[in-house]
């Protein structure tokens, strides 16, 4: 649980965190009015979750918190005390392989400069999850959040799509079931 210290010298509050991130669980001392993104850039040095507008609205900062996607520039990192948080660094397979959809945007030239990807490959891992079978216009839909620069986001909706595709090959594969939207986090990643 989160416990609030007494003010530091310079009058700063502080707060203990625990939090599991990436599958591993973290405490942290913090200030209160630190964001989860910069807590996670600074504090625990996973500085794949990129800092854009600072406003919630370029998406560059999505995470996974208890696995659906949040705007870590507007959260406090105190407020995910207790919770799950995945970010990007924690989408790989157990055995070191790139996640579905990773591979897809590598199939499908889903990125460019490659600072909006983070954001994302956090999203739409969210998104197909829960629905791995999305039409194109499903799949422009659940990036709406997410601004791109760069490209036209045609291969970025294609990547949605083939993201997809991976992940019910991969379930054929191993005999999972895919398309409950039920599965935990963990069985997700």
């Amino acid at each position: 649980m989160t416990s609030t210290h007494q003010p530091t010298e310079t009058g700063e509050q502080r707060a203990s965190v625990r939090v599991r991130v990436n599958g591993v669980p973290r405490g942290l001392d913090l200030p209160v009015r630190r964001t989860l993104c910069d807590a996670l850039r600074q504090d625990l040095e996973l500085t794949g979750t990129h800092v854009g507008c600072e406003h919630g609205v370029c998406g560059a900062c999505t995470v996974l918190l208890d696995g659906e996607p949040v705007r870590s520039c507007l959260m406090l990192a105190v407020s995910a005390d207790g919770h799950d948080v995945t970010t990007v660094e924690g989408l790989t397979e157990a055995d070191g392989s790139l996640s579905p959809t990773q591979q897809a945007f590598v199939d499908c030239h889903g990125l460019q400069c490659g600072f909006c990807t983070p954001g994302f490959l956090t999203t739409i891992s969210a998104f197909v999850r829960d629905n791995p079978e999305p039409t194109p216009e499903e799949a422009r839909e659940a990036i709406g959040g997410n601004l791109c620069r760069c490209t036209g986001y045609q291969n970025i909706v294609a990547s949605v799509l083939r993201a997809a595709e991976i992940t019910r090959e991969r379930a054929a594969d191993s005999g999972a079931d895919v398309g409950t939207g039920t599965d935990t986090e963990e069985d997700a990643r």
